[in-house]
């Protein structure tokens, strides 16, 4: 079912406009990745359930309403346009270091009519302002991550259960021995049932 019926199937409350919005983004992203490769042209005919519904995973562990969002590292727009479109009162900072990427990414939110979305070619160190969540997609190891995107998350009242969100796979124990703080980690298959999702994972690391 690799089609936007595989994300009703999960979130099945869409407004009529996010299911268009949904149904409009596979379309894009293959017409763009015909001029721009931003996603492997073997995972093109599986973007719903391998990019778009991943990128949604975080939206099944922590609502991201009224919230700043930063992604980095965004390649093509994921997480963020996924979790863009759930959360029309959110707001979200895509963040690459390629700019033809952040062009991709800037054209499908412009399409989909997204004003809730900045894109900027610049690497996390140099984006300017305070965030509730910084959210990933495998972008490096954790420990390099948090130095760059420390100094951007507020965390000034400790009940707002501020931190990063990355997607990850695979068995993490070492990597995230590295870090030396708390985390949190779930498998996506609690949320899907699909077997792409058997070892994928959400770890948290609040601030």
């Amino acid at each position: 079912m690799d089609s936007s019926s595989i994300v009703e199937k999960y979130f099945p409350t869409l407004t009529t406009q996010q299911k268009a919005q949904f149904q409009d983004l596979g379309t894009l992203y293959a017409e763009w990745n015909e001029k721009i490769n931003v996603i492997s042209r073997k995972d093109i005919d599986n973007i719903y359930e391998k990019h778009i519904l991943h990128a949604l995973s975080i939206a099944k562990f922590q609502d991201l309403s009224g919230k700043k969002i930063l992604d980095v590292g965004t390649g093509g727009g994921f997480p963020g346009i996924p979790l863009a479109i759930l959360f029309p009162d959110a707001h979200f900072t895509l963040v690459d270091s390629i700019g033809k990427k952040i062009k991709v990414v800037q054209a499908i939110s412009d399409a989909l009519g997204l004003e809730n979305v900045e894109a900027y070619h610049q690497r996390a160190e140099k984006t300017k302002g305070k965030f509730d969540f910084v959210v990933s997609r495998a972008v490096t190891r954790m420990k390099s991550f948090v130095n760059w995107v420390n100094q951007k998350i507020q965390s000034d009242n400790p009940n707002d259960n501020c931190g990063i969100i990355a997607l990850k796979g695979g068995d993490l124990e070492d990597e995230m021995a590295e870090i030396k703080r708390m985390y949190q980690e779930v498998a996506i298959s609690d949320y899907f049932s699909e077997p792409f999702y058997t070892t994928k994972k959400i770890v948290f690391i609040p601030f």
